[in-house]
């Protein structure tokens, strides 16, 4: 077996002018430098083959490449956040997702109005193993045809062969593909991009096959992020607090055109005019019992390229919503938990949630010195989670000791693998919560690796609880909606505690 590594165009949207070969060609190991064209979302690029992986990664940097700036000139974080939080100031345009009663003219005539803007950056997935495939060009011998034979680490077999077909030119019964293990998804391997080199150097090297592995920069600056968003949201306040109108205009680019412009063209909405309800799910979905309601959202076309993220749009709606509906609680004086309870009164699933996940908290007891909680619930893929997290701060930094998840997810088959999956969530949503944003400068994505795009290591790890309410509603999903609530949940707790409200994400205090 041969090795690979790969280099990959900088810039969104650009492509591979010239690469000089010579130095990388004449290191020891080296077999060949290979070149591809864009396809199925990978850029335009060039891949190193030697006789072991590091030899690979040595002549790929080796290579000096000269690339073509992308058409609509280099991208760059400040400029496209702006342009969000202006089109926030817009009263018309944008898709209503969720209209019930009339929130905007309850607004206008209500005594007691609050509003808040919120926002959230762009995230990679940063799966804890690169992207890579082994392929194997296997060519025509006794009469039979050439075979493409695919190691793949896949959420989505049947694009994976979709794509395969479409870049090797050959017919899918001339595929094989061996799905191995993810070493993380996340949705960023719902993606087919990094089958593309991979088919190319197998085709360049036949018959041998070839591993192909992305080094942690090239899959940090070449992933599909979690869309940026900003939100304003608006609510009226009648008789005993409660809400009587809750009014959200969001702004964020739509995931659904480019994920069906990369693996199925002839499905793609091109514009995305189209509603996307991935773009504001999470914030018009949820069972509050608010008489008048208005939820828009934007779509605002950015040169980033985007794609499904854990939990997708529920990741950051969660915190927007859930967030301010805990503004609204405190701007009464009342008790976060008892007004959340108070609004489920016609949905007894979400409030058993809630009040399970608060008995188990010792939500109304004293916290430990130093601490606080802060609550949130969420409805998310036909499953009802309740958060409490316990948090405390140092200087500019947010501790969180102890987080306890109340669940929903209707019949439980394997209590063991819900409890994995909660956990896995919340430290995933932690990552996020606290350190995780992408940002770009001169078009290029300035994070690289994980000492300048931070995870939650062991010793800042919450203890995670799991408790489980009984169900007999189906099964429901279990690997994505205990990343919702997170966040919130922790910047309630944080505002208990301080007092300042954190309305942008990741959190940063001081």
């Amino acid at each position: 077996m041969l090795f690979a590594a790969v280099r990959t165009s900088p810039f969104p949207g650009s492509g591979l002018t010239n690469v000089d070969m010579a130095a990388a060609s004449a290191m020891r190991g080296v077999s060949r430098i290979v070149t591809f064209e864009a396809a199925s979302g990978c850029a335009a690029g060039f891949g190193a083959v030697a006789q072991n992986s590091w030899q690979a990664q040595l002549a790929v940097t080796a290579c000096k490449a000269e690339w073509t700036q992308p058409p609509d000139g280099p991208a760059d974080t400040g400029p496209l956040l702006a342009g969000m939080r202006i089109m926030l100031e817009g009263e018309t345009g944008g898709f209503v997702f969720h209209e019930r009663g009339d929130g905007a003219a309850v607004l206008e005539r209500s005594a007691h109005v609050e509003r808040a803007d919120y926002s959230a950056p762009w995230l990679a997935h940063a799966t804890m193993e690169p992207m890579n495939c082994t392929a194997q060009w296997i060519p025509a011998s006794g009469g039979a045809p050439d075979r493409l034979k695919l190691w793949v680490p896949t959420q989505v077999p049947t694009f994976a062969l979709s794509t395969a077909a479409k870049v090797s030119g050959l017919g899918k019964d001339q595929i094989d593909l061996v799905i191995t293990e993810l070493g993380g998804g996340f949705g960023r391997r719902l993606e087919t991009d990094y089958l593309v080199p991979a088919i190319a150097i197998a085709r360049a090297m036949q018959p041998a096959p070839v591993q192909v592995q992305w080094s942690r920069e090239e899959d940090m600056t070449h992933d599909f992020y979690r869309p940026a968003a900003v939100c304003r949201l608006q609510a009226s306040l009648g008789e005993g607090g409660r809400p009587t109108g809750w009014v959200t205009r969001s702004i964020s680019d739509a995931i659904t055109p480019q994920f069906l412009g990369r693996n199925f063209p002839l499905m793609s909405t091109g514009s995305g005019a189209m509603p996307d309800r991935t773009q504001a799910e999470g914030l018009w979905d949820q069972a509050y019992e608010i008489p008048n309601r208005r939820c828009t959202h934007v779509t605002l076309k950015t040169p980033v390229p985007i794609g499904n993220w854990r939990s997708v749009g529920h990741s950051h709606m969660a915190f927007f919503g859930e967030s301010f509906l805990d503004e609204l609680a405190h701007s009464v004086n009342a008790d976060p938990f008892e007004y959340r309870r108070a609004l489920l009164a016609e949905h007894p699933r979400h409030r058993a949630v809630l009040e399970l996940a608060a008995q188990k908290a010792g939500w109304g007891s004293a916290p430990p010195a130093g601490r606080a909680r802060g609550i949130a619930l969420h409805d998310s893929f036909g499953t009802i989670v309740a958060q409490v997290a316990e948090v405390s701060v140092d200087g500019p930094r947010v501790h969180v000791h102890r987080v306890v998840c109340a669940i929903d997810c209707g019949t439980v088959i394997n209590p063991g693998i819900v409890a994995q999956q909660v956990e896995g969530s919340v430290i995933f949503a932690l990552s996020a919560c606290l350190f995780g944003q992408i940002t770009y400068r001169n078009g290029r994505v300035e994070q690289k690796n994980f000492p300048d795009y931070e995870m939650v290591r062991l010793r800042d790890a919450p203890a995670i609880e799991t408790h489980i309410v009984p169900s007999d509603a189906p099964p429901m999903g279990v690997g994505e909606p205990a990343v919702p609530p997170l966040a919130p949940a922790v910047g309630n707790a944080v505002f208990t505690l301080t007092g300042k409200r954190l309305r942008d994400l990741p959190f940063r205090l001081g």
